[in-house]
């Protein structure tokens, strides 16, 4: 399967919401099965340092998203999670600052439900039920908002997003400077 990249956030296909995936959708794009859906999805995740990935984040048209695989979220927990639901969420909110692949450096307050009860397909096509509490039930839900054509920034005011914008702009031109700077150095004996 060819690399994956991500979308610029304005892209339709990143705002819009995704029909219910079908195995034979994965023919029409010359993908083997869920699992090589899935390996490529999690490939794409780690290579931009995320911890959540949702397939219409890379362009594909696939009600499903990636989560989880990381030492330090509930032991290493995996999921790819095809055709997800979220059944029930807990009445305990949390505010946390929250980030997103789609929009580099950008950092938002967000409050969600701490609790989730979720229903999904996995790789093998097997139906999962089960309880997410914690880090995993929020990037659970901050992926399931993707494929519903809903992102993180519609949980912000203006004034709020407006100001995450301007810090994560200065960010990209401090990380600019500093990959120049680091370029320049490789060249000195």
């Amino acid at each position: 399967m060819k690399d994956l990249q991500l979308i610029p956030p304005n892209d339709p296909r990143v705002l819009t919401a995704i029909a219910p995936f079908q195995e034979d959708m994965l023919k029409e794009l010359d993908i083997k099965d869920r699992a090589e859906l899935s390996d490529a999805m999690f490939t794409t995740m780690f290579k931009y340092g995320g911890i959540g990935l949702s397939a219409n984040q890379v362009g594909l048209p696939f009600n499903m998203f990636v989560l989880g695989d990381h030492v330090g979220l509930e032991n290493g927990l995996k999921m790819a999670c095809f055709n997800p639901i979220i059944i029930s969420t807990g009445v305990e909110e949390v505010a946390m600052k929250e980030g997103c692949l789609t929009f580099p450096f950008v950092f938002l307050m967000i409050t969600r439900p701490r609790k989730c009860v979720v229903k999904y397909e996995d790789e093998n096509g097997d139906l999962k039920e089960g309880s997410l509490d914690g880090m995993m039930s929020r990037i659970f839900q901050h992926e399931y908002d993707h494929i519903l054509g809903k992102n993180f920034t519609e949980y912000a005011s203006k004034m709020k997003l407006d100001r995450a914008y301007k810090r994560a702009e200065n960010q990209m031109v401090k990380a600019t400077k500093m990959r120049a700077a680091e370029k320049d150095h490789r060249f000195l004996p």
